[in-house]
Parts: structure tokens; C-alpha cells; sequence
């Protein structure tokens, strides 16, 4: 009964978030073909995430199948376990594509950036991980679909110490196994 509950008012929050996003004039970012695609435009590094955040087309390299040319990154701010409203889409298609077959299974890899202690980087990786682990089972994924890891700061996306950096190490990769 309070997990039924508690998934309602999940769902409902979710729907909140992508609601928000429209009434703050957020752009979804358009579908990017390639890891690491060029942002355009003066915005800053987390504006356009979703343009460079890596996609699948076929199994990303291990045998399952993955939605076509959505990306299997989910970025987060600064100090954030909360999914930004322009992953919402990203994370419903993949949702889809994994509640439509049973045997795909996923394994969600949380990251952070250096800063902070890597404990407590171990920790945030791991609410970033759930969060997305979450919002797919909220859409029909199975648990048993779904494994999680934290890898903190231990495999920083790109090399650096600046907030564009920093940026892209702040993320959740969605790995497709089998």
C-alpha cells in the first residue's frame, strides 16, 4: 500500500519537473549522433548536455539494444542528485525500450566531479544513480532490469579542472548489458 503511494507521488512529481519546464522557457536539447557533438550558441556547459551526451544506436558496444540515437547520459548540477528537466525525455526512452523487453538489462554508473571528499563522492554517485534508477522503474523497468554502481570521482569524463569540465563529470551513464 505506501509503496504504491509513494510511486503515485514520485510519478507525480516527475510530471511536475517536465511540466516546469516548458513554463521556464527550457529548451529541450536537440538529439546529438555522436559522443562528445559541439554545443552551439553563448549558453553555458550544462545548457546544452543532452546535445553532446553520447547516444546509441544500436548496443553501444555489448550486444543489447538501446533506443536509436538517444543518449545514454543523464547530467546533474553541481551538488545534485535531482534530474534536470531536459533528461526527462531521455530517460523515458530509455524506460521504453527496456520495459519492452524483458531480458535488457542496465547498469547505471554514477560520476561526480572532483571536488569534495571521495566518500562523499561515492555517496552523491550513488543518489545520482538512484535517481535514475527510480524514474525508469516509475515508467515500467523491472528492478531485476536494473543494477546500480557509484564510481565517484574515480572516472572523470574528461581531463580538467574547470566548470566545463567539471560539468561533464557530473553524470549518470546508462550501460546497456548482455
Amino acid at each position: 500500500m505506501n509503496r504504491n503511494l509513494v510511486l503515485a507521488l514520485t510519478s507525480a512529481a516527475l510530471l511536475l519537473v517536465a511540466g516546469c519546464s516548458h513554463k521556464n522557457n527550457l529548451k529541450p536539447a536537440p538529439a546529438a549522433t555522436t559522443a562528445g557533438a559541439a554545443t552551439s550558441g553563448t549558453s553555458s556547459a550544462g545548457d546544452n548536455m543532452a546535445a553532446s551526451a553520447g547516444t546509441v544506436g544500436d548496443s553501444g558496444g555489448n550486444g543489447a539494444s538501446a533506443p536509436a540515437g538517444v543518449a545514454r547520459l543523464v547530467y546533474f548540477d553541481f551538488d545534485s542528485a535531482e534530474i534536470r528537466p531536459e533528461f526527462v525525455s531521455v530517460i523515458a526512452a530509455h524506460a521504453r525500450a527496456i520495459a519492452a523487453n524483458a531480458s535488457i538489462r542496465v547498469r547505471l554508473e554514477g560520476h561526480t566531479d572532483e571536488r569534495g571528499s571521495p566518500e562523499y563522492n561515492i555517496g552523491l554517485g550513488e543518489r545520482r544513480a538512484q535517481a535514475v534508477r527510480r524514474a525508469l522503474m516509475l515508467q515500467g523497468v523491472a528492478e531485476g532490469q536494473i543494477a546500480t554502481v557509484s564510481y565517484g570521482e574515480e572516472r572523470p569524463a574528461v581531463p580538467g579542472q574547470t566548470e566545463e569540465a567539471w560539468a561533464k563529470d557530473r553524470r549518470v551513464e546508462i550501460v546497456y548489458l548482455n
